[in-house]
């Protein structure tokens, strides 16, 4: 008997095999989802977290996965991460790209925020950046000498991990957006974008959100990565992800790349070029 199951943006928990609706996934889910399907009563279950198979029912087969996940700890779908400190996922322009931000220790660490042009996190992302532009002249960047890509001195991922490493330009984030599957989940209790190139390989950008001022925006919903490019147009915003997802599902609201204030606490990720 496979039992329909409609998951939606007001479901009350996104965590995958937590049946009984305690924010945990153990062998007490996988006796509340046996009892569920047999008898079909789910007054007391929270249905968001029992399709476990992610196919939109309820059968044998969320039993099978549960289970599976409760002995070994990863879902049987689950992407591995590839491990090593860059990872060629196979792009035409050969560029490789790190497998942990700038400031973290692990994949799902989400590490520190910058500011576009700056290469050290701060407390407080409004103040003192230029007064906000006065004659578009701050660093360098903007009217006066219309330079559209980071020097290396103010790029973070070049001044913190050494002359090997880049932010991406936004030709690059293209790139991996046409070229790559995506898909939303978790790594070890993180949120976060799988991103699986051409060859198989993958890798993992945790939803670190976005700093306005002192206030963290959209953790665990968004990936905001900086790239290295200036938006020309207008040279107070540059170019980075946009990778969102509400919640509802593995599927992404918003996947592109679009540009955004300089002001804006970001994560980085490298990239570099062999």
């Amino acid at each position: 008997m496979a039992l329909s199951c409609a998951l939606g943006a007001n479901a009350e928990t996104r965590l995958r095999g937590d049946v009984t609706g305690n924010n945990e996934v153990d062998i007490s889910d996988v006796t509340a989802l046996i009892e569920y399907i047999l008898t079909g009563d789910a007054s007391s279950l929270n249905l968001s977290g029992a399709d476990c198979t992610l196919n939109g029912e309820i059968d044998i087969s969320d039993v099978t996965g549960l289970i599976d996940y409760v002995l070994q700890g990863q879902w049987p779908d689950e992407p591995s991460v590839t491990p090593g400190e860059y990872v060629d996922l196979g792009l035409p322009s050969g560029t490789l790209w790190a497998t942990r931000n700038v400031g973290a220790n692990a994949p799902e660490d989400g590490g520190y925020h910058y500011r576009w042009d700056e290469t050290v996190p701060v407390e407080n992302y409004d103040e003192n950046y230029a007064d906000f532009w006065p004659a578009y002249d701050y660093k360098s960047y903007g009217l006066v000498y219309d330079l559209i890509e980071l020097l290396p001195g103010d790029d973070a991922a070049y001044v913190n991990w050494g002359p090997s490493w880049r932010m991406p330009s936004v030709e690059q984030i293209q790139e991996l957006c046409e070229n790559c599957s995506l898909r939303f989940l978790e790594l070890n209790g993180v949120n976060g974008t799988f991103i699986t190139g051409p060859n198989g390989h993958t890798m993992f950008l945790p939803a670190a959100g976005v700093y306005y001022g002192v206030f963290l925006s959209g953790g665990g919903m968004y990936c905001a990565y900086w790239s290295r490019s200036l938006d020309v147009s207008d040279q107070t915003y540059a170019y980075s992800t946009r990778f969102v997802d509400d919640y509802d599902s593995d599927e992404f609201d918003e996947f592109d790349y679009w540009t955004d204030s300089r002001t804006l606490g970001k994560s980085v990720r490298p990239v570099r070029v062999p």
